[in-house]
């Protein structure tokens, strides 16, 4: 920029942050205000009796190109999750996992019954032709539900219900697989890009990291600060927050989206949601499931969805006389269950998938119900989506509503609201 100009972000999420962070170095005079008081949104850690617990159950994806050019991974010190999964029912676990990425249970996938032959084969083939094509390219073209693609692919109904479904149930929170393949293609594609981790902090670790990079850039960040209104009148804009009302030359709205579209008037961000409940349990130390850091699918139910067994992934997360997995629980329902109710499936589905243990010493410690863990995503969606510019004047939006509902949309939503920031303020 020319000349140092006055930005306020509202929210500091991955996205505001980014943004704040990329106009600051730009020479920019930023303020962000967030109304909780810690930063990252919906990506952040606590403690508990010695336990990391993220909000929710989330990871990164190591190959997210933003999240390659926004984050110091070897600052966040990762903590890798085994390739594939372990699918489970009643009396029966099996591993199925990429045996280019991990060579060791190639002989286990091999012989695999949860998945025909023919879908091993389709799976390196789709793999090798998601690999041609640009990132960008995914997002672009004909859009379907990632059941219908499966099918158009040639995989069988199995493949779909017994892998598929619980694992994209946790990545898109959908286990009916109703969300646009877009999503699907974009995720395959990084899975066998990269690997699956979570910082040895926690997930919350991302957000501090950013924030830390904000701040030394020359961003004032200011929790427990609310947005009440903001204004954008052409040549500048007007913000109202704490009692005080602000003019600068331009206001970046990344909040939740919800919130951003009762600031903004932007019909077109998506409000639709995805809910999730995660719960998170102590087990006595040494009790590993035997999973080898995979995850743990429920092919038979998604009550609970998955079990993730996180202290062995990442020691960290809990003390050294105590082991530390999470379960996560789909749609509306869970989210009314009281906290017994949901330990108790939890321990029937392990019970059932380990009929030699018994489960008696998992105790729950506690509960995310979150009823927006994403916007939902049907096929076409994407192309709705608000651009960084939609709103009226200099009021701009940031957040992963404005690309797609991942750590790569958001991280890439702010750079994108920086950029169109400084061009128009140049």
């Amino acid at each position: 920029m020319d000349e140092e100009r006055s930005v306020v972000v509202c929210g500091a999420g991955l996205a505001g942050l980014v943004t704040a962070r990329r106009l600051a170095a730009a020479g920019a005079d930023v303020t962000v205000y967030e109304e909780r008081e810690h930063v990252g949104g919906r990506v952040r850690s606590r403690t508990h009796d010695g336990f990391t617990l993220d909000r929710g159950f989330q990871v990164l994806f190591t190959a997210y190109p933003a999240a390659r050019r926004e984050l110091d991974f070897d600052a966040l010190d990762l903590r890798t999750f085994t390739p594939g999964a372990v699918i489970a029912r009643a009396g029966e676990r099996s591993v199925l996992s990429d045996p280019l990425r991990d060579p060791t249970a190639a002989f286990e996938s091999l012989f695999n019954r949860e998945v025909t032959t023919s879908d091993k084969l389709r799976t390196l083939a789709l793999r090798q032709d998601l690999g041609t094509r640009s990132l960008d390219e995914l997002f672009t073209g004909p859009d379907t539900t990632i059941r219908e693609y499966l099918s158009d692919w040639g995989f069988s109904a199995k493949f779909a219900e017994n892998f598929v479904a619980p694992f994209y149930g946790g990545i898109t929170l959908d286990r009916s697989l109703s969300t646009s393949k877009r999503v699907f293609e974009y995720t395959f594609r990084m899975l066998g890009d990269g690997s699956t981790a979570v910082p040895a902090d926690g997930m919350g670790a991302i957000a501090d990291q950013l924030a830390a990079k904000a701040r030394a850039a020359g961003a004032d960040v200011r929790t427990g600060a609310t947005v009440e209104a903001v204004d954008g009148d052409g040549d500048g804009a007007t913000v109202h927050a704490d009692g005080e009302t602000v003019d600068v030359d331009a206001v970046v709205v990344a909040t939740d989206p919800r919130t951003a579209g009762e600031l903004t008037a932007v019909a077109s961000i998506p409000t639709a949601a995805r809910p999730s409940t995660t719960q998170y349990y102590r087990l006595p130390g040494g009790t590993s499931l035997g999973t080898k850091k995979r995850i743990l699918l429920n092919a038979a139910s998604a009550s609970p969805n998955a079990v993730v067994p996180l202290s062995e992934v990442a020691p960290e997360y809990a003390p050294a006389d105590a082991e530390l997995l999470n379960a996560t629980f789909l749609g509306e329902e869970p989210l009314s269950m009281d906290d017994d109710a949901l330990a108790a499936e939890t321990q029937a589905a392990l019970e059932s998938w380990y009929p030699e243990r018994q489960f008696g010493g998992l105790e729950p410690l506690a509960t995310d119900r979150i009823e927006f863990a994403q916007f939902d995503q049907p096929p076409g969606i994407h192309d709705t989506l608000p651009d960084a510019r939609a709103p009226d004047g200099r009021v701009y939006l940031a957040g992963d509503y404005t690309q797609w509902s991942a750590i790569q949309g958001a991280l890439e939503s702010g750079r994108v609201a920086a950029q169109a920031v400084q061009a128009d303020l140049a």
